[in-house]
């Protein structure tokens, strides 16, 4: 099995049983998934199935979207309501105007600083499990990339955004230094993802309804994990040369980026970079997977 499922994640599940639940059902396959959801958190999970694995990097370059709803004039240490929450005493309650004046700091290319409840690592270690311990953390703020931000509802407390980001933003921390930048604190309740490129919710497979069926009527070609990469076709002989792990010629190919490699079919054979200006060799070679998933097609 060879391909990508787009799963609609329900709330209280983690990603890894999201990823369980498939993988109970085509073991031995390899399963993976790109971009993770944490238990509060539904909507758009992808699934990478058997050589699909490969291309988990791929999906989680492409643009996300959200749907973020947060509680101004409270604090966690989670950022969100996971953790005990802190109701502000005297503090201000921004009115539309004074938000939506704010956002555009928001926006384009920002610091922002990932909450302690997070699992990035540590001198080895998950932050969250160091928070848990009682260790006082304060993490570096990371370059994170907010395309556009959009308010959907706001009747305070409750402020509803609609968010366009780059991987590794961390909704609940944007919500968090907004209302920071209000005089005010804000807890994230809920979070959809509803897109991640062209993976959308609307189109998602609902975990209840997962079944080897529905599974295979909803497996999705490889291809659609690159659709951000240019791409080219090859050649029989290129194609040849590819399977076995070798440069082919294109002089004067005009790429500085990885590039997507298909076959005359459209079938994904593998992700090729720059060697030389004349040169490609594959950085990612899926001329076998694809040979498989031809052959099981017809």
């Amino acid at each position: 099995m060879y391909g990508l499922l787009n799963l609609n994640k329900p709330l209280g599940k983690t990603s890894r049983d999201a990823v369980n639940c498939v993988q109970r059902i085509v073991r031995p396959v390899k399963v993976g998934h790109a971009g993770t959801l944490d238990p509060l958190a539904t909507g758009v999970l992808v699934v990478c199935l058997g050589p699909a694995t490969r291309l988990i990097q791929y999906v989680q370059q492409l643009p996300k979207r959200y749907t973020g709803t947060f509680l101004l004039g409270r604090r966690s240490a989670s950022d969100d309501i996971e953790e005990e929450i802190v109701e502000l005493q005297n503090v201000a309650v921004p009115t539309i105007d004074e938000v939506l004046a704010v956002l555009p700091r928001f926006t384009g290319t920002i610091q922002q600083r990932p909450p302690i409840y997070s699992a990035i690592k540590v001198k080895g270690q998950r932050a969250y499990d160091l928070a848990r311990a009682g260790q006082d953390l304060q993490l570096d703020a990371r370059p994170v990339v907010i395309h556009d931000l959009r308010v959907v509802r706001y009747e305070y407390p409750e402020l509803v955004l609609d968010i366009g980001c780059g991987s590794g933003t961390y909704i609940r921390s944007l919500g968090r230094d907004i209302a920071e930048s209000l005089a005010t604190g804000a807890v994230m309740s809920s979070l959809e993802r509803t897109a991640i490129g062209d993976f959308t919710v609307k189109s998602a497979l609902e975990l209840k309804d997962l079944s080897e069926d529905s599974l295979n009527s909803h497996l999705l070609p490889p291809e659609t994990a690159i659709q951000q990469l240019a791409s080219i076709v090859l050649t029989e002989d290129e194609a040849h040369l590819i399977t076995n792990g070798r440069t082919i010629d294109r002089p004067e190919h005009g790429f500085s980026d990885e590039i997507a490699a298909l076959d005359s079919t459209g079938h994904l054979v593998a992700i090729l970079a720059p060697r030389t200006p004349n040169h490609l060799r594959p950085t990612s070679n899926l001329a076998v997977a694809a040979k498989y998933s031809r052959k099981k097609a017809k």
